[in-house]
């Protein structure tokens, strides 16, 4: 039986990986399972059995970009001299238009969370304790301390401005928006919060 087990989680990464490449080029809306199949070469019923539903596979779609982003934070700490300027990196690459169909999908797995769909079982639960996990380390590794109710401001800030950024088209505003944010708790001139 593991055998199986292998074979079918081998198969499901590469077919997240076809659903992956393609979201990315075309979006998803809401496009049906079937049609998604049909432009990644499967059949709707391998997307049921892979990921149960439209819901769980948009869920799996972010989780997958969510632990991208997660190890992607990570390659950028190792480059950054200190905080704020990790904060830049990193929502640079947020704000990069090739992610905006990833962090749209984000916001709507959220919604449908909220409302209970099927698929998205769990989805809340952690939706932000790893971003903080991880965040916490990052802080130590840089020499700096951040609590988790600072991480977390930190975080409801950055997808707060996502969500801006998404909505209205205005990137340059989020940023200048998220520049003002780190104005006020890492001072370029002064070193040390105000």
């Amino acid at each position: 039986m593991p055998e199986v087990t292998s074979r079918t989680s081998t198969a499901r990464r590469e077919l997240l990986a076809r659903v992956l490449a393609h979201v990315a080029e075309q979006g998803l809306s809401d496009r049906s399972l079937r049609d998604l199949a049909t432009a990644v070469g499967t059949s709707h019923r391998m997307l049921l059995y892979h990921f149960g539903s439209r819901e769980g596979l948009v869920a799996a779609i972010v989780e997958e970009v969510e632990a991208t982003q997660r190890t992607a934070l990570v390659e950028l700490a190792a480059r950054a001299a200190e905080p704020r300027e990790l904060i830049e990196a990193q929502w640079a690459q947020l704000a990069d238009p090739a992610l905006r169909p990833f962090v749209a999908l984000f916001f709507e797995l959220v919604a449908l969370a909220l409302h209970g769909r099927p698929g998205t079982d769990g989805f809340l639960r952690g939706v932000s304790d790893p971003w903080l996990d991880l965040a916490a380390r990052v802080a130590a590794d840089l020499g700096t301390s951040a609590d988790r109710d600072e991480l977390r401001l930190g975080l409801a800030v950055t997808r707060g401005l996502l969500l801006e950024a998404v909505a209205t088209g205005d990137i340059e505003g989020a940023t200048r928006s998220l520049r003002a944010f780190l104005d006020r708790w890492y001072p370029q001139e002064a070193g040390e919060r105000a």
